[in-house]
């Protein structure tokens, strides 16, 4: 599957969660359901994933922690914010670019519209 494909699959557990639940929970809460209906769906999900950075001889096992990577391919960053701001597309294309992923998803259960809270991100490696 293509990390559109799975994008798409992505957007479809986002919506049907949003519907269920509406905006204005905690983070952890839309996480953990993301989590079960990908992992319900079959997909290979990894949630709070340690990415180390390595300075010289230096190894920094916990330098990051992503919320979400999906079949090792489409990193997800879950919010519960009043807009996407800059910050948070920086923090996804530097795990992509950790990573070597090519597409992150940031999902912003907080708005009204789930389809206007959802941002891609494109890594060009």
């Amino acid at each position: 599957m293509t990390e559109n494909e799975l994008s798409r699959v992505v957007f479809d557990a986002g919506l049907k969660i949003h519907k269920k639940l509406g905006a204005g929970l905690f983070e952890h809460v839309y996480e953990e359901c993301i989590f079960y209906e990908l992992t319900r769906s079959g997909f290979l999900v990894e949630k709070q994933k340690l990415l180390p950075i390595i300075y010289e001889d230096l190894k920094i096992e916990n330098a990051f922690r992503l919320d979400m990577i999906v079949e090792n391919k489409l990193i997800l960053e879950i919010k519960t914010v009043d807009y996407i701001n800059s910050i948070h597309k920086a923090q996804l294309l530097t795990y992509l670019k950790m990573t070597n992923c090519k597409l992150g998803l940031l999902l912003n259960f907080q708005s009204d519209v789930f389809k206007n809270g959802v941002t891609r991100v494109v890594n060009y490696l």
